[in-house]
């Protein structure tokens, strides 16, 4: 319970203070989670609609493909990630193994199954009469698929808020890729692990604290959007 209430006083402290050093990984958090969302926004979004939208062979398997990705373990995308970039893998020559670019990828293949599996979900839970009706308008294929995105936006913002919960707090992935350098690669998760690593659960308690309060903001702003669209 001390640690608990230090790390409150520790995390006012580094707030009132505009610690620089606490700003600058702040803000790379934000920076490399926000990427790596809006990656896997442009990954799931076509994918999940696609899913949902049509019938072929061997859908299935991808729905289930879509279904496991969403529950793989983030050391486990993390260790793959750092296989592919590391010097002598396939992608070694680019040079991004150990740097907020490797952070991305990583947590973009960790969001992506999760955005994917949303949109899936919200578009394929539109009433089937509903889609007659729009198509019974003399809609274009275009107008349809607009009209469906628009009637699914309370889920597909559920998609978004899940994929960056989801990454915002990872640290295993972000670890083995980011390798936690000072000033470079270290964001909040990573520098609370180390904080505790070296005894120092005071400033380990104010950046988890810091951390919860900036996904909480974050968070209840997504939350307003996507209630507001369910409004009467």
């Amino acid at each position: 319970m001390e640690s608990i209430s230090s790390g409150f006083v520790e995390a006012f402290r580094l707030l009132v203070t505009f610690d620089p050093e606490v700003l600058e990984i702040a803000s790379r958090t934000l920076q490399v989670s926000g990427i790596a969302t809006f990656i896997s926004v442009l990954i799931g979004f076509p994918i999940g609609t696609a899913l949902a939208l049509t019938r072929f062979f061997g859908r299935g398997l991808l729905v289930s493909v879509v279904n496991l990705g969403m529950g793989l373990p983030p050391v486990v995308v993390g260790f793959v990630t750092w296989l592919l970039l590391m010097r002598y893998g396939p992608l070694g020559a680019l040079g991004l193994l150990y740097s907020p670019t490797a952070m991305i990828i990583a947590q973009a293949v960790i969001a992506s199954p999760i955005v994917t599996g949303f949109t899936l979900a919200a578009v394929q839970s539109i009433d089937p009469k509903l889609r007659l009706q729009i198509l019974s308008l003399g809609a274009t294929r275009l107008q349809y698929l607009l009209l469906l995105l628009w009637e699914s936006r309370p889920g597909i913002l559920a998609a978004v808020i899940a994929g960056f919960g989801r990454v915002l707090g990872e640290v295993g992935a972000s670890m083995m890729v980011g390798g936690n350098i000072r000033g470079y690669t270290r964001v909040l998760t990573t520098a609370t692990m180390l904080e505790v690593s070296a005894g120092k659960f005071e400033l380990a308690a104010g950046l988890s604290i810091i951390l919860l309060l900036l996904s909480f903001f974050i968070m209840a702003a997504l939350s307003y959007l996507q209630q507001r669209g369910t409004r009467p």
